[in-house]
Formats: structure tokens, C-alpha cells, sequence
């Protein structure tokens, strides 16, 4: 059964986390209102925003004004749960494992290296200069873009996508980070199936419709 339960989704423009729900709410066929909050101005900080999240991070999922979620994947396996079609997770306990393990070692060991909370530390209390925190960036993108690549490309569970020829969770988390790194400007060598399953993502339109760019508040290119 497909929940119609009012959805409003706190975002800001250019953040993978959000980008992951942006996604799936698209292939879900749902719609949010979303609530713009700027990550740059401090607006995660506020009184208001704890309120709605004490950790002062996005994405936040209010449904039906009165219950708030937060952390990506728990929103979407929350709409896989409540519209199930199209699945998000393959339907044996193996594969699953699989998909929520690769999509763990995104935005668990990959993402949130690079968040702007992890930034605000190192910039103004870990001595980090533009030039500093660039090179974390790169290390981090490239050590979890590599190893998700290598994985990958060894385990005969892969396909088109991920897992198989169907979209799931993980290539929701893959794709996401190659979206925020265009923002930045980083790339990552020597990683053909990720770039390839990122190419297939993006050949679709949920995909592209959650381009940073075409976000409220986005700065032209």
C-alpha cells in the first residue's frame, strides 16, 4: 500500500544525504514539500532546527506534521517500507545484507568525512587552510569510491546496477557521491564500475532530476 501521508523534507541544495531521499522519493512517485535550509548561513544551527533535529543535520523527514526522521537510509528504507514498489532491496536476506552493506560503506565510511560539520572543526579548530581541506576531500572520496570499485567489480552479484539490473538502495548511496563531488570539483580515477553504474543512474530521470544544480538555491554553473 502506497502511504499518502503529507511529507515535508528539510534540504539544502547540494548535499548527497539529501540527494538519497530526492531519489527515492521520485522512484517512489511521492512527492515533499521541501523546507530550504542553509547548511552555509548556520540555519542547521538554530533553535528552530534543533528542535527538529538536535544533531543539526539534513536531511529531516517530517510525515504527516508530526513525526520527524532523520539519517538517509533510515528514510528510505522507511518509503521502501510504506510505497514497496519499486523495491529498493532485493527480495532474499543475502542480497539484502549485500545492498545495505554497500550503501553502508558510502555513507557510513565514504560521506561523512566530507560533511560540512567536519569541515566547520577542521577549519576553524584543526588548523585547516582551502588547500588542506581539499586534500582531505580528495583522500576520502578516493579511499571510499576505490574500494566500493573494487568490490564491485570482484563480486558476481553485480550488473547493471549494483545489484543486478535493478536499481536498489546502494546505487542510490553510489550515485550520491559523485553529485556532490562535481560541486567541488574533485574526480576520482581508476574506478570504471562505479563510473559505469553512475552513468546508468543518471540515465534515468529520478537520477537526474536530483542533480545539485537543479535544486532551490543552486548557483548556476
Amino acid at each position: 500500500m502506497t502511504s499518502e501521508q503529507p511529507l515535508e523534507l528539510f534540504s539544502f541544495w547540494r548535499t548527497s544525504a539529501v540527494y538519497r531521499v530526492r531519489v527515492a522519493l521520485s522512484l517512489k512517485g511521492l512527492q515533499a514539500k521541501e523546507t530550504f535550509i542553509d547548511l552555509d548561513a548556520g540555519q542547521q544551527r538554530s533553535d528552530a532546527f534543533l528542535a527538529i533535529n538536535p544533531l543539526a543535520a539534513i536531511p529531516a523527514l517530517v510525515v504527516a506534521g508530526q513525526t520527524t526522521l532523520t539519517q538517509s537510509t533510515a528514510i528510505l528504507e522507511y518509503l521502501d517500507e510504506t510505497t514497496p514498489e519499486p523495491p529498493l532491496l532485493p527480495a532474499d536476506a543475502l542480497g539484502r545484507a549485500r545492498v545495505r552493506s554497500i550503501a553502508a560503506m558510502l555513507v557510513a565510511d565514504t560521506h561523512p568525512f566530507v560533511t560540512p560539520r567536519v569541515k566547520r572543526y577542521l577549519t576553524t579548530t584543526g588548523g585547516f587552510d582551502d588547500a588542506a581541506w581539499r586534500a582531505w576531500q580528495i583522500q576520502w572520496f578516493t579511499t571510499g569510491l576505490q574500494a566500493v570499485d573494487k568490490r564491485l567489480s570482484a563480486e558476481p552479484e553485480t550488473g547493471r546496477f549494483c545489484h543486478g539490473d535493478r536499481v536498489t538502495l546502494a546505487d542510490i548511496c553510489l550515485a550520491s557521491i559523485p553529485a556532490v563531488m562535481q560541486v567541488f570539483k574533485i574526480s576520482v580515477a581508476d574506478i570504471p564500475t562505479v563510473d559505469r553504474i553512475v552513468a546508468s543512474c543518471n540515465a534515468l530521470p529520478a537520477f537526474a532530476e536530483a542533480d545539485p544544480y537543479k535544486q532551490v538555491g543552486a548557483p548556476a554553473r
